[in-house]
């Protein structure tokens, strides 16, 4: 159901009015150029006064519509409709004159529709639609009955563009009401679920949760317990959502639906492994099967990714590219890198999967110490993706990443002014090769860089961030570029208002602007959503700041579990409390 209809705006092609056009055109012509096969049969033409010509008309509105003058516009398609039998027109012209929003007008041109196709739906919802506008609200529940008590589709879904074309949502919400409560008990699944959709739309939520109650009792059906989980999600009762999706599940166990909803609405409560799990009991598919190994990785759960495993390789079925590239991806989280490489080699070349499964095995071979063979692979890679830029980009991204990680910044510097020299002015390198200049201590260069693709996209959040943090992180307390750092920040944030990486920033920069209170609810926050080392490494010295050591260092703890060697967290805590 869309939220909002437009009228149409009426571009009229009528072979009549075209042929009329024609006539009118050649009984203009010079009498010199006039031809006459026989003198004796001449044609004639019976002039039309412009006031009874519905082409001049139709022109005279095209070009005011064209001006923008919608009114002018209107009133001449409702005059063309008058002196035309086609009900397409008539009805084209209401449309255009509700959109101008004239009622009188579009009373007029409804009258010539009603005349010529009385039983087309469409001359109840306008008739609807100008009684809410003109504000009368008897009128407008007559209308829209009529169109309920088709009890199909069309006519609830005429139903609900008219309420939702209404001035006053509050007002439409309450004919909703008065339409849809003698209906509750006669109404099929799908229009309930749709009204109390519509409900919420128009800002009712009471009344699309009584509505969708009733259709809960009545049918019990999936649809019904998906919306009814919605509605308990926008109301804050997550714990409701969940029970309703379980006791859903429990009465049609092979619903795909359910269960990805159901995954959905833990994943993002941070279960991950009950989202796997829960996505394990039902039917699979490719979908399912992938969704399952990101439910698992995030959740860090090898039990659960080595069942995955097994049940893959254990499938006797046929095994294209895609599930050959999953049991690479399984393969390599459960660190069986050298099963990897085998379902990798495995993917065909013509797959869709091929690319990245060559860019996977290059890592795959770097991660076992064979870094030359990985470089190797991935320089045939640029060679034979030669003419698609996206690929060959990531190529090079990728093998300057491997170089970095085996501390050859010098190597890794140079594939980036290679890739460069063919690919002028890519964002995506030239970001990467700033993350690397501040790696290696070259800050003017990695800020050119960034301010370059700032100004290639000024909208790109992750360059935003990257300087500000650059700035903050690399220029003194009071250091006027702090707050230039901090407007940049707050810029990404307004991109990406959720990203944890960003929320990060903004608390870093904050800490270094003296602010700890508004920088430790905004780590907190970061950390949070994404409990990772770097996130560590700031909130534990924004707690040291602030004399809370037991919490910093059990923070710091934490993220040397997650990742012992992060360089940032390490220096943190060498710094702090030698």
């Amino acid at each position: 159901m869309r939220s909002t209809m437009s009228p149409r705006l009426p571009f009229p092609r009528r072979a009549g009015l075209l042929a009329l056009a024609a006539l009118l055109l050649s009984a203009c012509a010079p009498a010199t150029m006039r031809r006459v096969a026989d003198p004796l049969v001449q044609p004639s033409v019976t002039p039309v006064a412009a006031s009874e010509d519905p082409l001049l008309k139709l022109l005279a509105a095209q070009f005011a519509l064209q001006d923008g003058d919608t009114v002018a516009a209107a009133r001449g398609f409702v005059e063309a409709a008058a002196l035309s039998d086609d009900r397409e027109l008539a009805e084209q012209a209401t449309r255009l004159a509700l959109a101008a929003k004239d009622w009188s007008l579009a009373s007029s041109a409804l009258a010539r529709w009603q005349a010529l196709a009385p039983a087309d739906p469409g001359v109840l919802q306008a008739r609807a639609w100008i009684a809410l506008g003109a504000g009368s609200d008897e009128e407008a529940i007559a209308a829209l009955g009529a169109l309920a008590a088709r009890d199909d589709e069309q006519g609830w879904r005429l139903v609900a563009q008219a309420l939702l074309n209404a001035p006053d949502k509050a007002r439409a919400a309450k004919l909703l009401d008065a339409l849809v409560a003698p209906r509750l008990r006669s109404t099929g699944d799908a229009t309930l679920v749709a009204m109390s959709q519509l409900a919420f739309k128009l800002g009712d939520k009471a009344l699309a949760g009584r509505i969708v109650q009733v259709a809960s009792e009545r049918f019990a059906s999936a649809d019904d317990a998906m919306w009814s989980a919605r509605l308990a999600i926008d109301a804050g009762d997550r714990p409701r959502a969940r029970a309703i999706y379980s006791a859903a599940l429990a009465r049609e166990p092979k619903n795909t639906r359910l269960r990805g909803a159901y995954a959905s609405l833990l994943g993002e409560d941070g279960d991950n492994a009950g989202a796997a799990r829960v996505l394990a009991d039902g039917p699979q598919d490719a979908t399912v099967l992938a969704a399952r190994a990101a439910y698992a990785a995030r959740a860090e759960d090898k039990a659960l990714l080595g069942a995955l495993y097994r049940e893959i390789e254990a499938d006797a079925g046929p095994r294209d590219g895609a599930r050959l590239f999953l049991l690479g991806q399984v393969a390599e989280l459960l660190d069986r890198r050298d099963a990897a490489l085998a379902w990798y080699r495995d993917v065909p070349d013509d797959d869709e999967h091929a690319f990245e499964a060559q860019m996977r095995s290059a890592l795959v071979l770097d991660q076992l110490d064979r870094t030359a063979e990985a470089i190797a692979r991935l320089h045939r890679l640029v060679e034979s993706a030669a003419g698609d830029a996206g690929q060959q980009r990531n190529a090079w991204l990728l093998e300057a990443d491997i170089l970095a990680r085996r501390e050859r910044q010098d190597d890794a510097r140079r594939v980036y002014a290679r890739a460069l020299a063919s690919l002028p002015d890519d964002p995506r390198l030239l970001y990467g090769r700033a993350l690397l200049a501040v790696d290696m201590g070259d800050i003017g260069a990695a800020e050119r860089d960034l301010r370059r693709v700032i100004e290639l996209r000024p909208d790109d959040a992750e360059a935003l961030n990257a300087l500000g943090y650059t700035l903050a992180d690399h220029h003194g307390v009071g250091d006027p570029r702090q707050q230039e750092a901090l407007a940049l920040i707050e810029r990404a944030l307004e991109l990406k208002p959720d990203e944890p990486a960003i929320i990060d920033s903004l608390g870093w920069v904050r800490y270094r602007l003296g602010d700890l209170d508004g920088s430790l609810e905004n780590l907190r926050r970061a950390y949070a959503r994404q409990p990772d080392a770097d996130i560590a490494a700031h909130l534990g010295e924004v707690l040291w700041a602030r004399g809370q050591r037991d919490e910093a260092r059990r923070i710091w703890d934490e993220g040397r579990r997650k990742d012992a060697t992060n360089k940032a967290l390490l220096e943190t805590i060498r710094r702090l409390t030698r």
